[in-house]
């Protein structure tokens, strides 16, 4: 374990972050360019891991990480080891230093008085680490098995399958519609989340052990989805689920109501040179975000550096607790109020409100018209000139993968699998938001390593090579 009263004399410390007033200025990484927490202060930190018996952190990670292993490590200052014994269970500990909300951490024994180890962080500190000391290099398979096998979607449950498969020594083939892979990681990310040379250094590192990515590739039609079962030993389906919830009120076809998948999108492509400017570009606007969320919350940070005049992030339901409810106790994901790096920045929060009509002039949105669901009173109205819908997702776009493979789906309208991950059609398997709804990228990871698994043993005809979730098994 770490220092076993590093809890006591220790308290919990976060990434530094830049000044307000320089980050608003550009699209860089909110935290530090220094990096992660400084090597001493993360072993520290480390050393606040009681190593206690039971952990519950590793049983709140969908990955199964074993996180007083590698806390124990880097307190001992082994941080070679420690990269080693985080990456056997975690594909892409870059991706979730950065962008998961770290259920571990709400599962920390340390959590029952609301400062768990800082679990998020001292992962990133491996991760950065490992890459910045050449730890990280290709490891292509020795053996291939001459089977071949053809995911359909870059984001990071079709990488992380990519990744496993590839290492058992199958072909693997990515496909992806967009110009550029890494799904939402890419596309949904702000950069002031995770800039994108984050995810093109691991691609690199795919690429090198033998992964094929295509681009631009529209599954579906050509090729087809029929087509592509065809031709490979297995087809993985982790096409996301970007099917929006919409708003239905009066009003909502008004010019200036856009979608927060759209809106982040297209900013995503201005800041990666794809595109030269937004249309969905809010400088000098008045806007309103519907949705509490993360992507709420990201949509706010790209306002702000967009430069418009205001901006208030709307929620339907009641503000959380600022500490954990009698109904919510630890080890439960704690349902207590947050505030994000960009609710850091500016604009106005509010809750229990629920938008009941949009007006607008000349088929130009000009106001919301709401009302507090908390309390009575009178309709409230607020002067806007862009809405932006970040209500969450509804499912997985499936009419063609339905209509060509006849893919059977479950009563949400997402893809059906059976506990091997697989379809109701031979050798076609989906993990990720495409079957479970949109979730978190650390699910993601874990279910592409799982539907990983679960083609291998298929194409083997015998028990995989691949790890089992939380251990470290080597390839044979």
């Amino acid at each position: 374990m770490g220092k076993p009263t590093g809890f006591i004399e220790w308290q919990r410390l976060l990434h530094k972050k830049r000044p307000i007033s320089e980050r608003l200025k550009d699209w860089r990484e909110v935290e530090s360019p220094d990096g992660p927490l400084e090597g001493d202060v993360t072993r520290a930190q480390a050393g606040r891991c009681m190593d206690c018996g039971v952990p519950f952190c590793t049983q709140g990670c969908p990955l199964g990480n074993p996180i007083p292993d590698f806390s124990d490590l880097v307190w001992k200052d082994r941080w070679k080891d420690a990269h080693k014994r985080l990456a056997a269970t975690n594909d892409f500990p870059e991706f979730t230093g950065r962008i998961c909300p770290a259920p571990c951490e709400g599962s920390c024994v340390l959590g029952i008085d609301g400062a768990p180890v800082t679990i998020e962080a001292i992962e990133k500190a491996i991760a950065e680490r490992a890459f910045a000391e050449g730890w990280i290099t290709p490891q292509p398979p020795r053996i291939r098995t001459g089977k071949r096998v053809a995911i359909v979607g870059s984001g990071p449950a079709g990488l992380a399958a990519a990744n496993q498969l590839n290492r058992a020594g199958h072909s693997v083939t990515v496909f992806e519609a967009a110009a550029k892979p890494g799904g939402l990681l890419r596309y949904g990310i702000p950069d002031f989340k995770m800039e994108k040379h984050v995810i093109d250094r691991r691609l690199e590192i795919l690429v090198a052990e033998g992964v094929e990515l295509r681009c631009g590739v529209n599954v579906g039609v050509e090729p087809t989805w029929t087509q592509l079962a065809a031709e490979y030993d297995a087809v993985a389906i982790a096409i996301g689920a970007l099917k929006a919830r919409d708003l239905g009120v009066p009003g909502r076809d008004l010019d200036g109501v856009i979608l927060a998948m759209d809106y982040l999108t297209e900013q995503n492509q201005v800041v990666g040179g794809e595109l030269a400017s937004s249309k969905y570009d809010v400088r000098g606007k008045r806007v309103v975000i519907l949705g509490g969320g993360d992507t709420g919350s990201d949509c706010l940070g790209t306002a702000l550096r967009q430069g418009a005049a205001h901006v208030t992030q709307i929620e339907l339901m009641p503000a959380p607790p600022a500490e954990r409810a009698g109904t919510n106790p630890w080890p439960a994901w704690p349902m207590v109020f947050r505030t994000s790096s960009s609710q850091e920045e500016g604009g106005e929060r509010a809750f229990a409100f629920r938008t009941t009509r949009l007006e607008g002039e000349g088929g130009k949105l000009t106001a919301l018209i709401g009302e507090r669901i908390d309390e009575a009173g009178p309709e409230v109205r607020i002067p806007i000139d862009t809405l932006i819908l970040a209500l969450g997702f509804i499912g997985p776009d499936t009419t063609k993968v339905v209509e060509q493979l006849r893919v059977e789906l479950d009563s949400r309208g997402n893809i059906a699998v059976d506990a091997t991950y697989a379809t109701n059609v031979p050798r076609v398997y989906c993990a990720g938001d495409a079957h479970r709804g949109a979730s978190l990228v650390v699910w993601a990871i874990a279910e592409g390593r799982e539907l990983a698994r679960a083609i291998d043993t298929r194409l083997r005809a015998a028990p995989s090579v691949l790890p089992v979730r939380g251990q470290d098994q080597p390839f044979r």
